[in-house]
């Protein structure tokens, strides 16, 4: 089939490669953010999806709204059969998806109707979900709601983070989108309408989400702060500044209130609601990412001194 691509970021990257490698499809052009500043220079750099478009010679278009009358014309003259979408970052209008003739295909990293929204694997791994995958799915005007494909699993591990288990997806997912824009070629795969029930929804993580109390229960720190790792990062204070956390382990250890910190030669506990957790790696404001027993060599941390 003849495809046009969108997609803006890394975890987008192995669907647009999968694509590119498949001898039964066309990528004639991708649709991604427009560029962004980054760095210390704040130069505008192009999206992962973008940069790999340009590897290919490939055309990269970048709407500033995917509804721009002068998008829509050119997505007229490409002329896709479909549209696969992964992570793009934008909302499509109705106009925008009536143009290719077997529609826009999402691939989505959830079980759907779970976790329907920006953030669905940030969302599993903070519910404590045993069991996770991907769909692709018609995109319809409703949210995340349209009639599924196909889907693959993926089990969430104890010491997941929403990195690892993202990148993870990532791969699987690129596989099942490649799959079922097979079986929308050769007409041997139909969507399926969505369940009404089991409807969840996972919005977009801020900063503040990422704040982690320690008057929660030890299961939920932990799954909070594994939910946030890379991005945004989970943080907490500590003598009123921002303080950085990394992945935290359960110890089974109690007489700690919460946010408390016991200071041990190969360790640093922090209290919380039910057991003690062990930090991981801390990073303190200014500083950089660094094991929590380095950071407390280097803070004199006084007893009874608390995160807040």
């Amino acid at each position: 089939m003849r495809l046009v691509f969108a997609g803006t970021p890394e975890p987008a990257v192995p669907s647009l490669r999968a694509l590119l490698e498949s001898s039964r499809h066309d990528v004639v052009a991708v649709v991604t953010r427009p560029d962004a500043p980054a760095g210390r220079g704040r130069k505008l750099v192009r999206s992962p999806v973008g940069a790999l478009a340009d590897e290919h010679g490939i055309e990269v278009l970048t709407p500033e709204k995917a509804g721009a009358p002068e998008f829509l014309d050119r997505l007229r003259e490409l002329a896709p059969d479909a549209c696969p979408v992964v992570a793009y970052g934008a909302l499509l209008p109705q106009r925008t998806l009536d143009i290719p003739a077997r529609g826009w295909v999402n691939l989505h990293f959830s079980l759907l109707p779970a976790w329907r929204g920006a953030a669905p694997v940030q969302a599993a791994v903070r519910a404590g979900d045993e069991i996770t995958g991907a769909s692709t799915f018609q995109i319809v005007k409703e949210l995340d709601a349209g009639p599924v494909y196909g889907v693959v699993t993926e089990p969430i591990g104890p010491t997941d983070t929403a990195g690892a288990l993202l990148g993870r997806l990532a791969e699987s997912g690129a596989r099942l989108l490649v799959s079922t824009m097979d079986g929308i070629e050769d007409g041997t795969l139909s969507a399926v309408p969505q369940s009404e029930d089991g409807v969840t929804y996972a919005p977009k993580v801020t900063v503040d989400d990422a704040r982690v109390s320690f008057a929660d229960p030890a299961a939920a720190v932990d799954r909070l702060v594994r939910a946030v790792t890379p991005d945004p990062g989970a943080w907490t204070e500590f003598r009123g500044e921002r303080l950085k956390l990394g992945p935290v382990t359960l110890t089974g250890e109690t007489g700690l209130a919460p946010g408390e910190l016991r200071v041990e030669r190969k360790r640093v506990l922090a209290g919380t609601a039910t057991q003690a957790v062990a930090l991981g790696e801390v990073q303190a404001q200014g500083k950089k990412r660094m094991a929590a027993t380095d950071w407390a060599r280097g803070t004199r941390i006084e007893q009874g001194e608390r995160l807040s």
